[in-house]
């Protein structure tokens, strides 16, 4: 049986505005290919809203799925991560209490897929690890150390979260 994690509200709230803040960062990969779509936008803005003190409901977990579709409908690699980086800020608010190695994607997903767009569009993802490691607040940093350490699956995305995962701990 998995052991529980103390999370407090708290907690998903600094979580889910560090995600929030890493898919900020590549939300115009998307927008530049799809002026007219907002649901990424939408789902940061979401994620930004509970870290704020709204609510985690329904609404939430719907921009996630939203951000999600257009990821699958975006056409070109970069902006299919900056889109699933949008739909991890509004996951990143359901990250479960479990001591579940697999859970480190809610913590740092935003911020791989981020890193991974920036990657696609400029070949290096190192800028986009280092800003992610300066945004982790002391908070997040504490959460992301109750966890064990990322597993090694999930090809380049989870290659980065690992990295991520290495430079935090």
């Amino acid at each position: 049986m998995t052991d529980a994690i103390e999370l407090s509200t708290g907690d998903l709230r600094a979580v889910t505005a560090f995600a929030a803040g890493s898919a900020q960062d590549v939300l115009a990969l998307f927008e530049t290919t799809h002026p007219g779509d907002r649901r990424p936008r939408e789902a940061i803005d979401a994620a930004r809203a509970f870290a704020g003190g709204g609510r985690r409901g329904k609404a939430l977990r719907d921009t996630a799925w939203a951000a999600l579709r257009a990821a699958r409908e975006a056409g070109t690699p970069a902006a299919e991560h900056a889109a699933r980086s949008a739909m991890a800020a509004a996951g990143a608010a359901y990250l479960h209490p479990l001591a579940d190695a697999h859970q480190v994607k809610h913590i740092l997903g935003a911020a791989a897929h981020a890193a991974r767009a920036a990657e696609l569009t400029s070949g290096d993802a190192a800028d986009h690890l280092a800003r992610a490691c300066r945004r982790a607040t002391p908070a997040v940093v504490d959460v992301l150390g109750r966890y064990p350490a990322a597993p090694p699956v999930g090809g380049r995305v989870g290659e980065l979260i690992r990295q991520l995962d290495g430079a935090l701990r």
